[in-house]
Parts: structure tokens; sequence; C-alpha cells
């Protein structure tokens, strides 16, 4: 298989890219994978060092924007996924251009390049977030969208126009909605990292309103396992969810940052609520289970501990990006 991988230095993306060539068993025998990473300040090219060498894998430095380069880089591939996005909501907040540019045009320039180049299947990462808000239950893939940030708006656009290209088109299109990610390699404005980074130089953090909107997390390598199943085994025009189980509020998420880093809640500075800030995410996986036999594997506890010990271990990563975040 001829993999194209957008945004593959990302936090998300870079996993799926080492995880993916990792593998030696005879399913992935000869498998090409092209990584298109713009490496904007979220983008570290580090993240795929240990790959670098690896006989299958090749790097394009470009944007997703750049109709001619998108045309270029698409050709001789046999399928696409989709992680290239702008993500970090106070961000959209505090300006939603380059959000609309980059998932929404950027999608579509993607999408008509695989048409032209008869892609035999598109795979369009997304997010929770494009639900909005529930407060009860969890979402199935039939729940409409109702997004609340610009970021999420962004999302929601290019999830509906992937799908639209599937059905005008007959592109073979496979959309999967993941929830909070948390894991190696995170960039830290994200809040498991900036927490975790911050109390290891004794910094506060900053905890939005009362801590009690919730979130449900999976371990950023069972979200990457769920990517591959949908990419090999997913139906054409669908949309898998890919959850990780774990809800927890803000506020105990920070307890268990405190107590994994040895500190104490007057390390905590509680702030003004983000602007549209969604109460609680929920992500009902039960398609994924029974179509792809997907189900997250790292119980939070442990994965949790094993990511505040990589960021403890690998300061040099991070520090560089501090002033970016």
């Amino acid at each position: 298989m001829r993999l194209l991988v957008t945004g593959g230095a990302g936090f998300i993306g870079s996993e799926f890219v080492r995880s993916l060539l990792s593998i030696t068993d005879s399913s992935t025998h000869g498998i090409q994978v092209t990584v298109l990473d713009k490496l904007t300040y979220a983008g570290v090219a580090a993240n795929l060092d240990p790959v670098v060498d690896h006989p299958g894998y090749t790097f394009v430095h470009g944007d997703i924007c750049d109709a001619r380069l998108v045309d270029q880089v698409m050709a001789g591939h046999d399928a696409v996924v989709h992680f290239a996005a702008e993500s970090h909501v106070d961000r959209s907040i505090a300006g939603a251009e380059p959000f609309v540019m980059t998932n929404v045009m950027g999608t579509q320039l993607l999408l008509d390049a695989a048409v032209r180049h008869r892609i035999g299947r598109f795979v369009h990462v997304s997010t929770d977030e494009v639900y909005g808000s529930i407060s009860t239950g969890s979402w199935t893939e039939d729940c409409p969208v109702e997004p609340n940030s610009p970021y999420a708006a962004s999302k929601a656009g290019s999830d509906l126009l992937a799908l639209a290209y599937h059905r005008t088109y007959g592109l073979d299109v496979v959309v999967t909605r993941c929830s909070n990610n948390y894991g190696p390699y995170q960039f830290p404005e994200k809040l498991i990292p900036l927490f975790v980074t911050n109390l290891l130089d004794s910094k506060k953090v900053p905890l939005y309103g009362t801590g009690h909107n919730v979130r449900e997390w999976v371990h950023v390598s069972d979200h990457c396992h769920g990517i591959e199943l949908a990419l090999r085994s997913g139906r054409a025009g669908e949309i898998y969810h890919l959850g990780g189980g774990t809800e927890l509020t803000n506020e105990e998420l920070t307890q268990l940052l405190l107590k994994a880093t040895d500190s104490s809640w007057d390390m905590v500075e509680q702030v003004p609520d983000r602007q549209g800030h969604d109460l609680r995410y929920s992500l009902n996986c039960d398609k994924a289970a029974n179509e792809l036999g997907y189900a997250p594997r790292v119980r939070f506890e442990e994965g949790l501990d094993e990511t505040v010990s990589w960021y403890r271990d690998n300061r040099h990563w991070w520090m560089p990006l501090r002033g970016k975040a």
C-alpha cells in the first residue's frame, strides 16, 4: 500500500506513522508512507525521527492549501489518511481564519486531488467536538453536528465535505471522530501536557471556570489503532467513533495530575471560563466495536502515569516548544 498521511508530524499523525512503520508482520510488507506536513508550531519534525531511516518513509514539507503541491504529492498513492488541521479551540476563538483555510479549504483541495487521482480510500480524521455538548448519554454516528467553537465548526464543515465527495463523486471516504487524546509527543498547549510541564517546573496551572466540564479520554495509540482498522475495514461513506471510555471532569483530571507530579491544589489557578465552553463530550463506540473490532486497550490510569513519566524524561523535547504554546 502506498499511503499519503497529511499532518504526519503532529501529535496524532506521528503516532500513526511510527506505529504503522514499526509493524513487521506480512500484512504491512512493502508499505510506503509519504508524510505531507507544513511543520507549523505544532508540527515537530523530531516526532518522526524514529522512522526517518525506514525504507518505506518519505517526508514532504508543504501546505495542504497549496493546490499544485497537493496534486503532485497525491499522484501514485493508494490511500490517504488526513490528520492535518488547526486544532486548538482557544486559538480558533482568537482568530478563526486559519482554521477555515486549513480545515475546510485544505480538505477540499485534498478531496479534489483524491478524485482526480482515483484514490482508493480517503480516511478523514475528525473530533467529537463537532457535535457540540451533550448533557446525558453518548452520541451515535447519526447524531446531527452542532459545533460551538470556530474550530469545531471548521471540522464539521470538513466532515460534511468529505462525506459529500463520497456521495457526489463516489470517492471512498471514511470519517473517524475521536474523543480527547493524550499521550507522548502532544504539543504543550493542550490540557494534559500543559499541566504536566507546568507542574514539573513548579508553575501554576490554569483551570477554566468551575472545572466541571467533562471530557472523555482516549490514549493516542488506541485512537491510531482505530484509524488503521477504519483504513483497512471501514465501510465507504460511514462515520466511526473512536473513544476511550474514560470520562472525567477537568477538576478530577487536575487532581490526578497534581498527584502524579507530587503537587498540591495551591498550584491551581482558576481562570475565567472559555467562551462557548462545551460542558460534556461522550461517544458511543458500538459501531466501531461491532464492525471494526475496535476497543481501547490502554487503561487510563496506566496511560496517564506513562504519559507523565514521558514528559518528565523528555524535557529536551518540550522545553523548546513552550514559547510557541
